[in-house]
């Protein structure tokens, strides 16, 4: 039973901070038909600039914020003038944001280094409860409901908000929300700020998680991110985290039965989707 419960959160947690990752890329392709492969990057900038505000101000939280600042501004730089020349056109997207992927992983070691960093979760969130022989590790269910209270919010607000009936508006007909005289344009870029500074976020979060940080990490989890978004169905925001669910806790359970299969269960499960299902759990077949 231990055993269950312990592989059981750490799969929810590792989830959560893939959904965090996935989520952005869902609504930035769901409103902007947009594939970047610069979202790992994002992911990584999140983590790096969240540890060090984190190590200058000895706050975790104001860690958080500036992690979430950086995946805004960096979300801004990218959408005006890296993707917004190349709307339309998927090839062109992945090839520059690919690039851009490359560019952020080799920044991040101009300027904090090549070495691993060192990130350990605060005070407050160090050790477990045991509740009999189960032990509960803090910090994974701090993972788990940031991932769950993230998930509700945006929920809300698409449902619930002027804004998200824009966003949602945009999706179906984007040249009819034109012609109502919205902005699409700055709906996009909210949109794309939103996603990175979800990004940023799930970086900040997995550094303690891991206990280091390393530059070329945004490319592990952006893979991931993408086996999600397809598991899940390409623009479905509620498909993300029951995906991003999946996979966490598929692997987790995996690497400590089956360690040897544990690399390859992501993709087996996405295979398995897309042969019976191949727009994805949640996702709208054409």
């Amino acid at each position: 039973m231990e055993v269950f419960v312990n592989l059981t959160l750490n799969g929810l947690a590792t989830g959560m901070l893939i959904f965090l990752l996935a989520a952005g890329l869902t609504l930035i392709f769901g409103l902007m038909d947009v594939l970047n492969f610069a979202h790992g990057g994002l992911f990584a900038w999140g983590a790096y600039s969240g540890i060090w505000v984190y190590s200058a101000t000895g706050s975790f939280m104001v860690g958080i914020i500036g992690a979430i600042f950086t995946g805004f501004v960096l979300g801004f730089i990218t959408e005006k003038w890296i993707i917004k020349p190349v709307y339309g056109n998927h090839v062109q997207q992945i090839l520059i944001t690919l690039g851009l992927m490359l560019v952020l992983s080799e920044m991040l070691k101009v300027v904090w280094g090549p070495n691993q960093i060192s990130a350990a979760p605060p005070d407050y969130l160090v050790g477990s409860w045991e509740i009999g022989e189960i032990v509960i590790i803090k910090y994974r269910v701090f993972i788990i409901l940031v991932g769950l209270l993230i998930y509700g919010l945006v929920q809300y607000t698409l449902k619930n908000t002027k804004i998200g009936l824009v966003v949602r508006a945009g999706v179906m007909n984007k040249e009819m929300v034109q012609a109502l005289g919205i902005n699409i344009q700055r709906v996009f870029m909210f949109v794309f700020m939103v996603g990175a500074g979800m990004a940023a976020l799930g970086g900040m979060l997995f550094a303690p998680y891991s206990g280091v940080i390393y530059a070329d990490m945004g490319m592990e989890f952006a893979i991931l991110a993408f086996i999600v978004v397809v598991i899940g169905g390409m623009g479905s925001f509620s498909g993300s985290i029951l995906a991003a669910a999946l996979v966490g806790l598929s692997g987790s359970f995996m690497a400590y039965f089956l360690p040897d299969l544990a690399l390859a269960v992501n993709m087996l499960l996405m295979a398995i989707v897309l042969i019976f299902k191949p727009q994805g759990l949640f996702g709208l077949r054409g």
